[in-house]
């Protein structure tokens, strides 16, 4: 679903919390979200949204919708809001939206026509966003949707490989778990994969550029042992902003508790600037022992450095 629009059935406005919002001609939105509404506050939750349709399919014709009744700051129309992902964008000529939380737990049932509170529509189909651009919203404005990509890349270090003494089979593993992970996922990613010899200079090169190039997560394999040859940590952890260390401690708890080659491996991961850096050995059975443990906390992190704490 990529780049659709969506109309802009109404936008509104309430002055005190827990009430129906009423439909204004107009909405202005700033850093703290709508001005003049009782849910104005400098979160990630500035701006709410609902769909027209997921409202119709909800009162199932029981009762009439009546934009802002379920509380939303904006009523669209064009598809179903919950579609869409934290971190995809909707964008007019003067403003622009990204949408941090999808749904929402229900204080009241007032205007879910009788239904229990955990079938409260925003709970399941209302969106929530922060604003990126200020600027006006009226009725007959129209949104167009951008989702947003996970930008991966691949690094496998060996001399020997990149002599093409040894075909790589950890990078090429690694990108099959991630297209795995991600086959049912609402969510476009970008791979790409690099082999490079085991020398600092020219891996110092590839990690100036990520931030540059906006990658989201960098995954190495080799250079995590003790040899003479291994700089992959040396070279790495000095960049780190952040040190996340709990991640790999538990992987060489976890593992090396059954195998203590396990214990061998000085792998770190952390943040240099916006991109999840993961350092992995070279082993193909490593790899994929560090990857199902890595994809437990991924998306949470992910949506965490873009300061989304939504999990």
């Amino acid at each position: 679903m990529e780049n659709k629009e969506l109309k802009v059935v109404s936008v509104n406005i309430s002055k005190e919390k827990g009430t129906k919002k009423k439909p204004n001609k107009s909405i202005i939105l700033d850093e703290y979200g709508v001005k003049g509404d009782a849910h104005r506050i400098a979160s990630h939750r500035q701006v709410s949204l609902l769909a027209k349709e997921s409202a119709d399919e909800f009162l199932k014709n029981n009762k009439d919708f009546t934009p802002g009744m379920f509380a939303e700051n904006i009523t669209t129309e064009g598809f179903k809001l919950n579609k869409t992902s934290p971190l995809d964008k909707l964008i007019t000529t003067q403003v622009e939206l990204e949408i941090t939380q999808i749904g929402e737990e229900c204080h009241d049932s007032k205007y879910d026509t009788g239904k229990k509170v955990r079938d409260c529509i925003m709970l399941k189909e209302g969106i929530f966003a922060r604003v990126l651009k200020p600027g006006e919203v009226k009725e007959g404005d129209t949104f167009t949707y951008h989702p947003r990509d996970f930008n991966f890349k691949i690094i496998t270090l060996s001399n020997r490989i990149s002599r093409g003494d040894y075909e790589d089979i950890s990078g090429p593993r690694i990108i099959e778990l991630i297209q795995n992970h991600f086959k049912d996922k609402q969510r476009k990613i970008n791979i790409s994969y690099n082999i490079i010899p085991d020398d600092q200079d020219t891996f110092s090169i590839f990690l100036e550029k990520i931030s540059a190039t906006k990658t989201d997560v960098l995954l190495t394999t080799g250079g995590t042992g003790i040899g003479r040859q291994d700089i992959t940590v040396e070279t790495v952890k000095p960049l780190l902003d952040k040190e996340i260390p709990g991640i790999m401690e538990n992987i060489r708890i976890k593992y090396g508790s059954k195998d203590s080659n396990a214990l061998l491996s000085r792998g770190v991961s952390g943040l240099i600037d916006k991109t999840l850096v993961y350092t992995l050995p070279g082993s193909v059975k490593a790899v994929e022992k560090y990857m199902s443990e890595i994809f437990k906390t991924l998306e949470p992190l992910i949506y965490m450095k873009e300061g989304l704490d939504i999990y």
